[in-house]
């Protein structure tokens, strides 16, 4: 499959017949998402593993040799999104606490590539598309010499207006830093502003860092649309 999104030469417009609203994209998107729940559902957790095995090996190859020829260094690259009837301290209260759960279909509902998200022995596992690659890693180093990094990033925004953070590596099994993450939140008169800072090795292909920068725009707006949800 290309990586290039589809150009749509041809205009198809919903004339009359289905109730309600929405359109043909709308119509599509939920029963794709009701799809892939099927899927993930009938499958499990350990299920997907096996099944993208030899898709995590080759992706997490990918991650350890773009880490290896960096040299300990990483190129940034930040999404901006905007929310509006929910507090930046009410979305980290879901988050935290989905993240903290036993229940793992919050956080892949968020986006067609979350394979695996949950809590494991060494941290966070993450099991999710890095560009086209299929890897599995780790979050975590949360309050540790480890994160000192995210105290001098370049991407580090001001306290007064961004007052709640959250930095983690991304590491694999072996323990090889492959990524970084530092996220900011601040609250609006109507809500928030999130930034999403994602670090990768800097010989990763730029192309890889955009989609994860599409990545972020995805899963954090079905995240943010989720927390709202439970506050209704």
């Amino acid at each position: 499959m290309s990586e290039n999104l589809p150009s749509t030469p041809v205009t198809v417009t919903l004339e009359s017949g289905p109730t309600g609203g929405g359109s043909i994209d709308d119509f599509e998107l939920f029963y794709a998402r009701r799809a892939l729940d099927r899927f993930r559902t009938l499958l499990g957790r350990q299920g997907l593993l096996d099944l993208l095995a030899a898709d995590m090996e080759e992706g997490n190859a990918f991650l350890r040799e773009c880490a290896l020829t960096s040299d300990g260094e990483f190129q940034a690259g930040t999404t901006v999104l905007t929310a509006r009837g929910l507090t930046s301290g009410e979305f980290l209260d879901w988050m935290d606490g989905a993240f903290a759960g036993d229940d793992e279909r919050p956080l892949l509902a968020a986006h067609p590539e979350h394979y695996v998200m949950g809590p494991d022995d060494i941290g966070a596992r993450v099991v999710e598309n890095i560009g086209p690659h299929v890897c599995s890693f780790y979050m975590g180093g949360w309050g540790t010499a480890a994160m000192a990094w995210a105290d001098d990033a370049d991407e580090l925004l001001p306290e007064s207006e961004y007052p709640r953070k959250k930095s983690s590596n991304l590491f694999l099994e072996d323990g090889t830093v492959v990524g970084r993450a530092l996220i900011q939140f601040g609250d609006t008169a109507g809500g928030f502003t999130a930034n999403l800072t994602v670090y990768l090795p800097t010989t990763c292909p730029k192309n890889v860092l955009d989609h994860h920068l599409r990545h972020y725009a995805v899963e954090f707006r079905n995240w943010i649309v989720a927390a709202s949800e439970t506050q209704a």
